[in-house]
């Protein structure tokens, strides 16, 4: 059943003249009104971008988020302007303009660097501060530009208690007392999490466990307490293979302090790289899908949703980071927001067509705030994977707010039916365990199981892996509307 969004008039009559470069309202808009907006695109759509919206709503957007504004231009994202005179040359003359329209609506007597946040030389876009109106008159009337976007607009703030965030963050740093029916203990003494059986990963590993492969999982980090991602990772049957830390992520409101470093404080990112990657030894906790890959873990984001400028930049700089590794094959984002960032969608896009990357993205999990959405972004993309959660259990059922869509990919069975058990995975320090749901957990699963395929065909494209993955799925050669090729048979994708 669809949801009615009421809408006051003001905002009707954007809506009607929604086509037009310049509207002038009398009232000004306000951020519940611009959250109404976002849902009706959401709801009649599935998506949102700012380019539906007319230059009132985006400038009122603007004002709500600080005046941090990104410009994406020229015709391609996919050029980088550290190799092109043309696009530097394009993007100096935009800043010059824009800095001199800001200077002559001041009063103050500013200079570049009172407004230029940010000069990206690998993908064309760069931020500013854009206080005028008049100048972002002037910025949507220019032809070469791709995008405007409210850099910092946050959807999950209230306009009248900025700091109070709506968003269920999926954050837990504290260990949970697991069920002794919820794994399997090996002869190794690691614990094998109930659900790998429901894709027949463990008979999978008699034929490869990963070896030779580089999953990337861009997320909240890596907790240093965590053993088994130090001095345990190469330990028990996990032997010869690397791992990797690093931090993008800024905390500070200041735009131009330095990274935070690597270390999780939220504990999601420590969940989805044990997931996927999490040595299989005698420490007597849950293994990873692919123990003997090789890891790379990106603290891009503070928690799941990414609702402001410093989490938006620091995701887009972890794909990129990635996407410039030859080792990383698999990239995994269990991360999304509710509506489209260009700066992470080139990011994307460049870690795809320029650097043939797998990238896999989730569905989206929300609480009852969130769960009428459809499949978020960045996974309704088309260059991404989308993965979401199921039950066990005969036919198919989402798991509890679980996002299902046209877009989703593939499903990971990650929560028993009838309850509220989830997988089970390596806890945030020591030898501790958690319970862990959601697309989530569904899509660092998956980006184990294509390290799978990939390590027993290390020849193999991108394209040829994906294949073997949709080949091995429950519905394929159809797809299902809500639950994509289904659930992956990880022994017939290595076979």
């Amino acid at each position: 059943m669809k949801r009615f969004f009421p809408l006051l008039c003001i905002t009707i009559v954007l809506f009607s003249c929604k086509d037009d470069v310049v509207q002038t309202t009398t009232e000004p808009i306000t951020k519940s009104q611009i959250n109404s907006i976002i849902d009706y695109h959401l709801e009649e759509t599935g998506r949102f971008d700012w380019s539906m919206v007319n230059i009132d709503i985006l400038w009122a957007a603007i004002e709500n988020g600080d005046h941090i504004v990104t410009v994406g231009y020229g015709d391609d994202f996919a050029i980088k302007p550290e190799t092109s005179t043309a696009l530097l040359t394009q993007r100096e003359n935009l800043i010059n303009l824009l800095v001199a329209n800001e200077q002559l609506q001041s009063a103050e007597d500013l200079s570049r660097e009172d407004i230029i946040l940010y000069e990206d030389d690998e993908l064309t876009h760069f931020d500013l501060f854009l206080k005028s109106r008049k100048s972002l008159d002037v910025l949507s009337r220019l032809d070469g530009i791709r995008y405007i976007e409210p850099g910092n607009y946050n959807y999950y703030t209230d306009e009248n208690s900025p700091q109070a965030v709506y968003s269920s963050s999926g954050c837990s740093t504290s260990p949970d007392n697991i069920n002794r029916n919820d794994y399997v203990v090996d002869a190794q003494n690691a614990w094998i999490p109930w659900n790998f059986y429901a894709h027949n990963i463990p008979d999978a590993w008699s034929i490869t466990s990963g070896s030779g492969i580089t999953i990337g999982v861009v997320d909240t980090g890596i907790s240093p307490d965590q053993n088994n991602f130090s001095s345990q990772f190469n330990s028990g049957l996990s032997q010869g293979r690397s791992f990797t830390k690093k931090g993008y992520y800024v905390s500070s409101w200041w735009p131009w302090a330095s990274p935070d470093g690597p270390n999780d404080r939220c504990g999601h990112g420590t969940s989805m790289a044990a997931t996927a990657a999490a040595p299989r030894n005698s420490e007597g906790v849950p293994t990873g899908v692919a123990y003997n890959s090789n890891l790379i873990s990106v603290r891009g984001t503070s928690d799941v949703v990414l609702n402001g400028y410093n989490e938006q930049r620091g995701v887009a700089n972890s794909i990129k980071y990635l996407a410039g590794r030859n080792d990383v094959k698999v990239i995994s984002m269990s991360i999304g927001n509710v509506f489209s960032v260009g700066r992470i969608s080139d990011a994307i896009q460049d870690a795809y067509y320029n650097d043939g990357k797998l990238l896999l993205a989730a569905a989206g999990t929300s609480t009852s705030f969130t769960n009428w959405y459809g499949v978020i972004f960045p996974a309704w993309m088309s260059e991404t994977v989308a993965v979401t959660g199921v039950r066990d259990g005969n036919g198919y059922e989402e798991c509890d707010n679980c996002h299902t869509g046209s877009e989703v990919d593939f499903t990971v069975v990650m929560q028993r039916d009838n309850t509220s058990v989830n997988s089970v995975c390596l806890g945030f320090a020591g030898n501790t365990a958690n319970y862990i749901g959601g697309s989530s957990v569904a899509t660092a699963t998956t980006a184990g199981i294509a390290a799978l395929i990939w390590s027993e065909n290390p020849n193999w494209s991108r394209a040829q892996v994906l294949q073997k993955m949709k080949e091995s799925s429950d519905f394929y050669p159809n797809r299902n509307n809500e639950f994509g090729y289904g659930n992956i048979d990880a022994l017939e994708a290595v076979q």
